[in-house]
């Protein structure tokens, strides 16, 4: 039985709970339950705090765990990502008070705070900067009002919070995260139940990148049309009654089917439809 470990709480929980209950896994019905065992798919689910998750991976106890890259970086265990989920997005950035740093080598023999110290940490000696790195829980952008700090280092978005603390952002990101599935280093990805899992997975994050698109033209116009919907392998194409005509059928881009759909009408498709991909094996 494949034994997984799943974000309990915080950004990565609820979409992490929402992709394994499309790709066909049973999930909790409550927060409290700390483990649930999938009989039909043989797989054992644990719900533990995101930030552990990468060490329970790495232990070997558990085979499978869905965390934020952030998070198995910052904690140096011995498991490495297999998978990216693209979801739960984020961007680390070092941010000070205007002026006073522009890039990384200003921060040479100063103080940074922040809550994700092993990824600060290994980017300044990356860097080759030697500064000081202060561990906070939270609430890093206080650091440098209370002069804890005179740099931080933090998750941005939008940037408002910084900004109303007085704070800008400079130099290049030190890494952009989002949920990855991890395996402990030197493990077998190839096993068949592990490579079951990943291909359920990759099915839900093609079913949400696609949709099904058909349509019906004229066989002239078949070959123009097929340029614009050329599909994964190649288009289906099947004769109407009606002489002359058939249909086509295809998967595009989900962001760009109502341009696809735009233009197919331009050179004389019809009856253009789109419908929502809701699991896929390619």
């Amino acid at each position: 039985m494949l034994r997984i470990a799943v974000p309990n709480k915080g950004s990565l929980s609820g979409p992490a709970a929402e992709m394994l209950h499309e790709a066909g896994y049973q999930q909790r019905r409550e927060s409290k339950e700390l483990r649930i065992v999938d009989p039909v798919n043989e797989v054992e689910f644990f719900y533990l705090r995101p930030r552990d998750i990468a060490i329970y991976v790495s232990s070997g106890r558990l085979d499978i765990g869905i965390t934020g890259r952030d998070l198995l970086v910052d904690s140096g265990a011995d498991a490495e990502e297999i998978l990216p989920l693209g979801f739960a997005r984020s961007t680390f950035r070092f941010a000070a008070k205007p002026g006073t740093a522009t890039d990384l080598a200003d921060l040479k023999g100063r103080t940074v705070a922040t809550s994700y110290e092993g990824i600060v940490a290994g980017h300044l000696a990356d860097s080759g900067v030697d500064a000081s790195v202060v561990h906070l829980d939270g609430a890093v952008e206080t650091a440098i009002e209370l002069g804890v700090a005179e740099v931080i280092a933090d998750v941005v978005e939008t940037g408002t919070s910084l900004r109303n603390a007085g704070l800008e952002v400079f130099g290049e990101p030190i890494m952009k995260s989002e949920a990855v599935v991890i395996r402990r280093t030197g493990a077998d990805v190839e096993e068949p139940k592990v490579q079951q899992f990943l291909r359920r997975l990759q099915g839900v994050l093609v079913a949400r990148t696609y949709v099904m698109m058909d349509y019906d033209c004229r066989v002239e116009q078949l070959e123009k049309a097929v340029a614009l919907t050329p599909g994964l392998e190649s288009p289906t194409v099947s004769p109407l009654h009606n002489e002359g005509w058939v249909a086509v059928r295809a998967m595009v881009p989900a962001k760009e089917a109502q341009r696809i759909m735009d233009d197919l009408y331009e050179i004389g498709a019809r009856a253009i439809l789109t419908t929502a991909i809701h699991a896929c094996r390619l």
